[in-house]
């Protein structure tokens, strides 16, 4: 007998099938990333990066409208802006950010980097996360525009080193933090994770 997703899972799959219904790329990022790459901990809500073009915006918001609070407006206007915008689930209020990928390298990264995963151990299910090295970094770039107060974005980096290891590609989490401007805070993460 299979056991239920989790609560957070089982919302942001209702989003998902419906981007993969519409060929929209996504890939989930966050603390559901994060998760998978490190120590597992609650949260809030969810997080995607989406490649999402204003025509898409009335589709996938009339898609979903029945089991989410959905403003097609808010979600022309963050695509237009290449900010973010929220779906809260009508039922538990677990609320799905989108957060419209920006045509810079990193957020092009995010999509082409991300890896397939099974949402559960006895699924064949899979969704698109972000990679490893693009976690640590989309952790570390939050952690330094939230004036790097945030034990818990700093906790999970520390996760995610201490899980993947030598498994993670030095080179380009070292280069792409250069471009990031978070190469102090990456060494900082290297150092503490060393000792």
């Amino acid at each position: 007998m299979n056991n239920p997703l989790p609560e957070p899972i089982t919302v942001t799959l209702l989003v998902i099938d419906e981007l993969e219904r519409l060929n929209i790329p996504y890939v989930v990022v966050g603390s559901l990333a994060s998760t998978q790459h490190g120590t597992a901990r609650s949260t809030l809500d969810s997080d995607l990066v989406v490649s999402m073009q204003e025509a898409d915006a009335p589709i996938f918001v009339s898609k979903l409208q029945d089991v989410f609070y959905a403003d097609e407006q808010m979600a022309l206007s963050a695509i237009k802006n290449k900010s973010s915008f929220n779906l809260i689930h009508l039922e538990t209020m677990f609320k799905v950010d989108i957060f419209i990928a920006k045509d810079e390298a990193f957020d092009r990264a995010q999509i082409e980097r991300r890896v397939a995963r099974d949402v559960a151990i006895d699924s064949d299910r899979q969704i698109y996360i972000l990679s490893a090295e693009d976690t640590i970094l989309a952790k570390l770039r939050w952690y330094r525009l939230g004036g790097e107060q945030s034990e818990r974005q700093w906790r999970d980096v520390v996760g995610v080193i201490k899980v993947q290891g030598n498994q993670l590609d030095s080179t380009y989490l070292k280069k792409m933090a250069a471009e990031l401007n978070v190469e102090d805070l990456l060494a900082r993460l290297i150092e503490q994770t060393s000792s």
